[in-house]
């Protein structure tokens, strides 16, 4: 028998999965909005700044390469200036997009640029930034002032990247990941898709054990 409908006008039950210290614990979260507002507007700001500087900066380079004041040299350095502060703009954009997925809302643009996690965010951020340390040095490089100074920066540059690939592997454990991807992808469908804020294992439990009762019929 088919189960009765509910009749048209009449208001839906109250959802009674969450207490209320856990709706207000779990929706504190949204505090988090305040960070992504003022990262992204440094982000707007820099990309900003940076579309100032450049256009700026073209302008100048072409008026003295026309009168034949500027060398390539000279070029070079003001134009990787300028990409240095794009790149830190994307810097805090990454930032941004990032903890907004994490805390408030997923978004495809994440999911796309492959930050699901905390995790993957931490490693999108290393990356930027060892980006940014090759452009200083490049910047440094480039002008030749004093040849030790670039050596030892050099060295020195060769151990901060070092350093943070080492973190970025060693932090990115694949085997943990895969074992717990169900678990994130769970606490996001309770946490976006119902908005449940507590973390229920039992419902969980059930089912994985009925995806884990299903891949041997799918085998045959």
């Amino acid at each position: 028998m088919p189960p009765r409908a509910e009749p048209r006008g009449r208001p839906a039950a109250r959802d009674e999965h969450d207490s209320a210290s856990a709706r207000f614990i779990g929706r504190s979260r949204l505090i988090v909005f305040i960070a992504v507002a003022a990262v992204m507007l440094c982000a707007i700001s820099l990309f900003l700044l940076g579309a100032v500087i450049a256009v700026e900066t073209i302008w100048e380079a072409w008026r003295e390469v026309l009168s034949g004041e500027l060398s390539g040299t000279d070029a070079t350095i003001r134009f990787l200036a300028i990409v240095a502060i794009m790149l830190k703009a994307v810097f805090f954009y990454l930032i941004g997009v990032g903890l907004f997925s994490l805390f408030i809302a997923p978004l495809n643009l994440t999911v796309s640029l492959g930050v699901e996690t905390l995790n993957d965010l931490e490693t999108k951020l290393i990356s930027v930034v060892i980006v940014i340390m090759a452009v200083a040095f490049l910047e440094r490089f480039i002008q030749w002032v004093n040849p030790m100074e670039v050596l030892i920066g050099a060295g020195a540059l060769a151990l901060a990247v070092m350093a943070l690939v080492f973190f970025k592997i060693h932090t990115t454990r694949e085997g943990q990941e895969t074992r717990s991807r169900h678990d994130q992808d769970w606490a996001r469908l309770e946490m976006f898709e119902r908005a449940h804020e507590t973390h229920d294992i039992a419902s969980e439990a059930h089912v994985a054990g009925g995806e884990a009762g299903e891949e041997p019929r799918a085998g045959r």
